[in-house]
């Protein structure tokens, strides 16, 4: 039995830049061919994150740039989740929201080579998907991904076979790749095939064509590790989904590497193919991108245009995007893998904002999935745009009238989407020895609560809460919150707490 291992390598480690940049290349007498893939995913930022501190496709640029002038042969892979959700893809634009449109843009100047489906691609209407498709300037490689009618999308490789040629030897190194999706999104204008079943169709086409085999995934990691043990021909995995960072070794020992979601770090991967034996070497590094990597000035620039056009946007809503709301003396932690299991002083404060319109109100709830900044907001000033970053969807918080014993069932099922979405945050609820209370006594099952909701929780179509909608006799809508918006309760509250 082949030994196998995982290691989960935290954010926090601080390992240098500069080692990347000058990792040894192959000797003089080395008559391997040398490749190099510089990986990321899950990027719903153009701009650096953490207070301008982490992240920032600008400062990948500056990266790729490097890593070129060390080997030619390099190519970068992106694994998934680029068009949705972001706070700028919301901004309305030649009469349509952004929705990607500045991240293609962006990646088509960055020089972006190959890419794979997110789940969140499919968050935009199909003729915005449809435009993103046709601006894209990079390769698009899915393997399981296809329009309704079950044929692939316009462009879209199946797999493709890149062939690398050594300028000193002659000698050439066939490099075969595929995609693959976890069908979380599912709209009326995308359908999935089985992973596995695509895996192993894929990999019989590439056989006898390639000399390695890389699968570009955005999958949970469960099902990385699964793909890998049932399929020990693929040579490494580079994925994505889980907006933190992996490296894990499964299979006939094979790397599987994803990085942290806004580009706080990325992959480099060298790979040594030998001719003579036919073997690969695959050496993978992990490198953070913070500010002590300068940004590409050209893909800035890009950066900052999109920047400009989208405040513009939100100027016309009635938002002054670059107005100090307040100032904080704490972190504000909006991050996706804290808010989706817990508390936080971010997830609080939105809960209290909910109470702001409706005095009468007992409690609040929201689904987590509302929070999409994935990011802490240093202390100090807190923008307009921050809060934009946050709650991009917006939407209308309302008040409703429901009883104890659907508000415990609806509770419960928050609980049981913990990690997701759906888990509920909430003000004035608690679970106190496994039994909730409202504002300290027991949930009273017989009795009506007074709940202020946000309008996407309060529509039914969070998973689980299906029966949280208008139509049940136990959920009545009060008021529809006609003339509010989240974002601004928010803002209030910040600038009153």
């Amino acid at each position: 039995m082949k030994k196998s291992f995982a290691i989960l390598i935290p954010v926090i480690i601080a390992f240098a830049l500069a080692a990347c940049a000058t990792t040894p290349a192959p000797s003089v007498n080395d008559s391997r061919v040398h490749v190099t893939i510089l990986h990321f995913n899950d990027i719903y930022e153009i701009t650096p994150v953490s207070g301008g501190k982490e992240g920032g496709i600008a400062r990948v640029a500056t990266l790729r740039r490097q890593l070129l002038a060390r080997n030619p042969n390099t190519i970068t892979t992106l694994g998934g989740d680029l068009f949705s959700p972001s706070a700028i893809g919301t901004a309305q634009f030649e009469g349509d929201q952004l929705a990607g449109r500045q991240m293609i843009d962006v990646l088509n100047h960055f020089a972006l080579d190959y890419a794979t489906f997110g789940n969140h691609e499919f968050d935009v209407k199909e003729n915005q998907f449809n435009q993103r498709m046709k601006e894209a300037k990079f390769t698009w490689v899915s393997s399981n991904v296809f329009a309704a009618g079950g044929q692939p999308y316009a462009g879209v490789k199946q797999n493709i076979v890149i062939p690398v040629t050594d300028k000193k030897s002659g000698k050439t190194f066939r490099i075969g790749m595929f995609g693959l999706t976890l069908a979380a999104n599912n709209p009326g204008y995308v359908r999935y095939s089985d992973p596995i079943t695509a895996t192993a169709e894929q990999i019989k086409q590439l056989s006898g064509q390639t000399d390695f085999m890389i699968a570009l995934t955005h999958q949970a990691i469960d099902d990385d590790i699964e793909l890998l043990q049932k399929f020990p021909q693929i040579g490494l995995l580079l994925g994505g989904h889980e907006h933190v960072n992996y490296q894990n070794w499964r299979g006939n020992f094979t790397p599987l590497l994803k990085g942290d979601a806004n580009v706080r770090s990325v992959y480099v991967v060298d790979l040594y193919f030998d001719p003579q034996t036919g073997k690969t070497q695959v050496k993978p590094e992990f490198v953070p991108i913070n500010d002590s990597l300068p940004e590409d000035p050209a893909v800035k620039t890009v950066v900052d245009k999109w920047m400009n056009i989208a405040f513009d946007a939100f100027r016309q809503q009635g938002f002054e995007p670059e107005a100090v709301v307040t100032t904080t003396t704490e972190a504000l932690d909006g991050l996706e893998s804290n808010v989706r299991t817990r508390k936080t002083n971010l997830t609080e404060l939105i809960a209290k904002s909910l109470l702001r319109p409706y005095p009468e109100a007992e409690l609040s709830l929201y689904n987590s999935g509302s929070i999409r900044i994935d990011d802490v907001l240093p202390a100090g000033q807190i923008t307009v745009y921050d809060v934009i970053r946050v709650l991009p969807f917006g939407g209308k918080v309302q008040l409703a009238a429901i009883k104890g014993s659907l508000l415990l069932k609806v509770l419960n099922q928050g609980t049981a989407n913990t990690g997701a979405g759906g888990f509920l945050q909430s003000a004035n609820a608690q679970q106190v020895n496994g039994a909730w209370q409202i504002n300290g006594k027991p949930i009273d099952v017989k009795k009506t609560y007074q709940l202020a909701i946000n309008d996407f929780l309060a529509s039914g179509k969070e998973h689980g809460l299906d029966y949280l909608k208008p139509g049940n006799p136990d959920f009545v809508i009060v008021n529809s919150g006609e003339n509010t918006d989240i974002r601004q309760t928010v803002i209030d509250q910040l600038k009153n707490n």
